[in-house]
């Protein structure tokens, strides 16, 4: 799925500080470069066929046509997030060792462990420009100049091996976030290839993720998209359209992985607006 970000016209790209907040997104990509330096816990993330775990200290890029999903988290797990926009990137990458940033899918593997030195300066150098994200000539200098330096200490870092992801795992993945409310077990298996039990030791195995527990993930992602303030839709209507078979179904589940229930959630989200 190509995901639109949204950036202001006036800056070259964005700069953020995800935490974990108990939600994923779905497999996506865009237009944007993007890197992820991991500052706490870790995480799984899947690219095409490949998985990476990743760590405190881990530099991950993501080249535009690369659809990517982050699996799994742990409580504690944050990372910088920053994109840039493609002119943005013509124009600063102009290296002849920095070109590979102007590709769109390069061959090779773009997640590697920064040594605790490069580590630390990085980290510092974003959290000042995201400081200056209200000043917008100053914060474009900043983005170009992390642009090329978190290249330079990617290059100096050592690989991180990824692993390979069996095709029918990779093919779920995909076939859940392209709907995930439609296909039983038995059908994805059938899809991929492989017999229900197969398919579902294999996903544990390979993503660390149980496949129910990933389709609900991907349905409580869906419903909160769906509900959003709602406005557009009741709760019970968006929890159907998000793939739960029944209101109990989907009030047990997002308890259990929200850690409240739908109705505390969302004055918590409401407030939070408000405030």
């Amino acid at each position: 799925m190509r995901q639109l970000l949204h950036l202001p016209a006036v800056l070259d790209g964005s700069l953020w500080l995800h935490r974990n907040a108990g939600r994923i997104q779905p497999m996506h990509h865009h237009a944007e470069l993007e890197f992820n330096l991991v500052t706490r816990g870790s995480g799984q993330y899947l690219l095409a066929n490949r998985k990476y775990q990743i760590w405190r200290g881990d530099l991950i890029w993501l080249f535009p046509a690369q659809e990517h999903l982050l699996i799994e988290q742990s409580p504690d797990f944050e990372m910088w997030v920053a994109v840039f926009k493609p002119p943005a990137v013509r124009r600063v990458a102009r290296d002849p060792g920095a070109a590979v940033l102007r590709e769109n899918d390069p061959p090779g593997e773009y997640c590697r462990r920064l040594s605790k030195e490069a580590y630390g300066w990085l980290e510092e150098l974003l959290a000042r420009i995201a400081a200056d994200t209200g000043q917008h000539g100053l914060f474009n200098a900043g983005l170009a100049f992390a642009l090329l330096d978190a290249w330079r200490c990617f290059e100096g870092a050592a690989d991180i091996p990824a692993r390979d992801v069996h095709p029918a795992v990779e093919k779920t993945a995909r076939l859940i976030r392209n709907d995930c409310a439609a296909s039983s077990v038995e059908e994805l298996a059938r899809r991929a290839g492989l017999s229900p039990g197969r398919l579902s030791r294999l996903f544990k195995e390979q993503t660390g993720v149980a496949l129910a527990h990933f389709r609900n993930r991907q349905r409580i992602e869906r419903f909160l998209e769906i509900y959003g303030t709602g406005q557009r839709r009741t709760m019970i209507d968006a929890a159907l359209e998000a793939g739960f078979g029944s209101y109990p179904q989907f009030h047990r589940v997002f308890k259990a992985m929200m850690g409240c229930s739908p109705a505390i959630h969302r004055r918590r989200q409401t407030n939070g607006q408000a405030s």
